[in-house]
């Protein structure tokens, strides 16, 4: 049964990395299409080439950017909105755009958190990414963007409560960390056999080691302590994206 073909969609270069890299080298290396959209970030900025980079390490194709400037960050697109103060509909719409045009099996973004920090770029895309997903597949809506096509899944990266107080030394005890219940996660995958992807495709992002952001953290720690962190990752299955037949999965 061939691998089914993934698309991921993050808020900002280098999420794609540290929620998904794993997922995203092991459908590459089993043969599968992957791709990565940005919401964030312009594509003739220093941070659009490390997202190449990072993306070829993972074999996951050329970067797909929306566009839009980083909430915190206004220089990340010149001239451009934030995400976060962009009109929903034409965020959805450019979205719908990149998933008729790849057609995905399944697809992959941020849980309702945003992941552990909460960042409102990563809740945003978030919502984006769960309402392209259903509009992708409605004919009517944004037809000018190609054929619709609905995927079979959409999966939130997230983290289990149990894997918080390992990671709690890693992203700081002082910040606010969102997980859920274990029981709500679907898929644990163990992504051990491509930490050097995952891990190359992180530090891929030069310019965050270099300021210390957690792609700079995960270089100081030691192999072993990379292994035990983030070799493993968590998604849950959003049931709604189901469509007649069989359920397509993540390679778990």
């Amino acid at each position: 049964m061939p691998v089914p073909s993934l698309l991921a969609v993050f808020a900002h270069p280098d999420d794609e990395s540290l929620s998904a890299g794993g997922v995203l080298a092991r459908h590459a290396a089993a043969g599968a299409r992957t791709a990565v959209v940005t919401a964030t970030w312009a594509a003739d900025t220093p941070r659009a080439a490390e997202l190449a980079e990072a993306l070829r390490i993972l074999g996951a194709g050329k970067p797909r950017m929306l566009g839009y400037a980083d909430a915190r960050v206004p220089n990340s697109a010149p001239g451009g909105v934030r995400f976060c103060d962009a009109p929903l509909d034409g965020a959805v719409q450019r979205l719908v755009a990149h998933i008729r045009e790849f057609r995905p099996d399944i697809m992959v973004t941020h849980d309702g958190y945003g992941g552990l920090t909460g960042h409102p770029d990563h809740v945003h895309t978030h919502r984006v990414t769960m309402l392209a997903a259903q509009a992708a597949g409605l004919g009517q809506l944004y037809p000018d963007t190609g054929a619709p096509w609905q995927s079979r899944a959409l999966y939130l990266a997230t983290h289990p409560h149990s894997a918080v107080p390992a990671l709690r030394d890693v992203i700081g005890a002082r910040k606010a960390v969102y997980s859920v219940p274990d029981e709500q996660v679907t898929v644990t995958v163990d992504v051990g056999p491509w930490m050097k992807q995952k891990i190359g495709a992180v530090l891929a992002h030069r310019s965050e080691v270099e300021r210390g952001a957690l792609p700079g953290v995960i270089a100081g720690l030691p192999p072993d302590a990379r292994e035990r962190l983030f070799a493993t990752e968590w998604y849950i299955r959003h049931a709604p994206m189901t469509v007649a037949g069989a359920q397509t999965e993540l390679t778990a």
